[in-house]
């Protein structure tokens, strides 16, 4: 399937064109800089050259904090966008899937949010994807929105550079213990997506579009992650300084983070048959890669 994806320079972005061979798909990633995710006429034009049979979004904004001050930036690309992409997508009779996050919710209690489970966000960030999720369904057409979590992969800005830089500069690290949720790996939500597009660009597959969870297993809190990305850069000789767990309220932000942001996958694993990944196999890689680039 030839698939055209906005958002090409980010982490899932660059995850799918390096997954696309081994999928068995032909990818046209555009960065932001070569293709204007909020421009309608070049996303018809960039459509039509390519001859793509499915359009990927993801492109967002995704600078949480930032977001509370600059709301209208992220209102055009995070709220508008997707209602135009899935707009034109269905013009043209294409398949369109959405990425999206767990921000959407509140992040209250500790049983895993579900699909149908009501949508109360408390950031920018948060309002302005479901603004997002809930235009790129009305657009109608062949829409699927992937809701994930805590991405990292072997590039890009992310929880694991950061707790690798900061490990090499500071005594110890003081992360967030009481916000749970799920790290995913952007090569496994490239595998995901592609497992979804062929059913997704089928008529005949009812239920592969709407809303769907995937998140890597097992869920646990920042703090605990933390550690388990710096037992990996250890061992590496990479310094392994103490992870000190401290409360939300000792890390104040702009913008409130959901303290539970475990997803229940199982819709996603029944309709593609497939489990939700193990996101302890594929830290090794992300780490190794980062911190090799680190001494590039």
């Amino acid at each position: 399937m030839r698939v055209l994806v906005l958002g090409g320079g980010g982490q899932v972005g660059r995850a799918l064109d390096a997954r696309a061979g081994a999928m068995g798909h032909d990818v046209y990633a555009f960065p932001r800089d070569g293709l204007d995710a909020t421009d309608e006429a070049m996303l018809r034009a960039a459509l039509e050259t390519t001859g793509a049979q499915a359009l990927v979004n993801a492109a967002a904004y995704t600078a949480v904090d930032r977001a509370e001050s600059e709301p209208e930036a992220a209102h055009a690309l995070n709220a508008d966008a997707p209602g135009m992409h899935a707009r034109v997508a269905a013009d043209l009779g294409l398949a369109y899937l959405h990425v999206s996050t767990d921000y959407v919710f509140a992040g209250d209690g500790r049983v895993p949010h579900k699909e149908s489970d009501p949508c109360a966000p408390r950031s920018v960030y948060g309002s302005t994807k479901r603004a997002g999720e809930v235009a790129a369904w009305r657009a109608g057409g062949r829409v699927a929105i992937l809701r994930t979590s805590w991405v990292f992969a072997p590039w890009g800005n992310n929880f694991v550079r950061t707790m690798l830089r900061l490990a090499a500069a500071r005594p110890e690290l003081r992360v967030v213990d009481d916000q749970r949720g799920g790290p995913t790996s952007a090569l496994d939500i490239a595998d995901a997506i592609f497992r979804m597009l062929p059913k997704l660009a089928d008529p005949a597959e009812a239920e592969a579009t709407g809303l769907f969870h995937f998140q890597g297993r097992p869920a646990v809190t920042w703090a605990a992650f933390a550690d388990a990305i710096l037992d990996e850069g250890a061992k590496h000789g990479h310094p392994r300084p103490p992870v000190v767990r401290i409360a939300t309220v000792d890390y104040p932000t702009p913008a409130v983070r959901p303290a539970n942001s475990v997803l229940d996958c199982a819709r996603y694993a029944r309709v593609f048959d497939a489990a939700p990944p193990d996101w302890r196999l594929a830290l090794p890689g992300a780490v190794a890669a980062l911190l090799g680039e680190s001494k590039a």
